[in-house]
């Protein structure tokens, strides 16, 4: 690497301001000036504005969409590294015909099957509503329901699917399944019983989302689906918010149709201020939090720097 301007970087979407502690960057000390933004903007052209100065754009995640519309507007911009094997908000047809570079990290699913089981225990035994009648300075308002021999309907049995089965299964539970690409073999390998579409709704006490979105799987979650489930059944979203029709889910919630949802995803990310999903009782929130971990963390801004290490050594003439 030879001695010039330094290059621009962008560390986007650093919502807890721990990149800077979760890598060692010194080794770009020198040839990059590090930006980094701890807010999230969602306005294209707001986008577009910050990122125009950029030669490099670091995104976590999807946080930050990056569609050809956007990348036409970034003149200067020669390299992205993303974390996580693939990013689908990212437009990289549109990045390749622009002469943008684009990289990703490792990444594993680990801290997301965790924190699906931290959402489903926390349901079960109504742990939100104990701990908030605890720190208002109440005791017992609720009685929590057992796992075991409790049916466990799980939307997808990939990678995460299927290791949510065994901790199921570990339990105690029924576990099913069902997917579009999902068969009985496949289902069997696991030791988890194939079901309809249909039956999936009607049977699940807890019904957790594990499949992809892409066009066939927007609102694969909607009206017809949630009108099967029990009154008693909890649905638990830690995959990506546009599964499930937020209105329709709305609704469930508001009337009784369902009895409760934990949501670590939303259509629009963050959710408005005043959406319901924010405040409705029977509803577990938290933040797209899933894959947030000490472990993955490092991992990611360690190989974005190393990344952007190897780009430079390209790059120098």
């Amino acid at each position: 690497m030879t001695t010039r301007v330094p290059f621009k970087v962008a560390v986007l979407d650093d919502y807890q301001q721990v990149s800077h502690s979760m890598a060692d960057w010194s080794p770009l000390k020198g040839y990059v000036d590090i930006t980094v933004f701890d807010d999230h903007l969602a306005d294209p052209d707001a986008v577009a504005a910050r990122l125009f100065p950029f030669d490099v754009v670091c995104v976590m995640r999807e946080r930050t969409p990056l569609p050809r519309h956007i990348l036409a507007r970034l003149p200067n911009l020669k390299l992205i590294v993303s974390t996580g094997a693939g990013n689908a908000s990212i437009d990289e047809a549109a990045a390749a015909a622009f002469g943008i570079e684009v990289c990703h990290t490792r990444y594993w699913s680990t801290p997301t099957i965790e924190f699906t089981w931290a959402l489903i225990l926390s349901m079960a035994r109504n742990l939100p509503r104990e701990h908030q009648s605890l720190r208002d300075g109440g005791w017992q308002v609720s009685v929590g329901d057992e796992i075991a021999g409790k049916t466990l309907g799980l939307l997808g049995l990939g990678r995460v699917g299927s290791a949510v089965a065994r901790i199921g299964q570990a339990f105690g539970m029924n576990v099913m399944a069902w997917s579009q690409n999902l068969t009985v073999q496949t289902a069997a390998e696991h030791d988890v019983k194939y079901v309809t579409r249909d039956a999936l709704f009607e049977h699940s006490d807890f019904l957790s989302i594990h499949v992809r979105l892409s066009p066939r799987t927007q609102h694969l979650v909607g009206v017809p689906e949630l009108a099967r489930m029990k009154s008693t059944s909890r649905l638990i979203n830690t995959s990506r918010g546009p599964i499930v029709d937020a209105t329709a889910l709305v609704h469930a919630l508001e009337s009784g149709a369902i009895a409760g949802a934990a949501l670590d995803v939303y259509d629009i990310e963050p959710p408005p201020a005043q959406h319901p999903l924010r405040t409705l009782p029977n509803v577990l929130a938290t933040p797209h939090i899933g894959y947030v971990s000490n472990e993955l963390y490092r991992t990611f801004y360690s190989d974005t720097v190393q990344h952007i290490g190897n780009w430079l050594e390209r790059s120098r003439p």
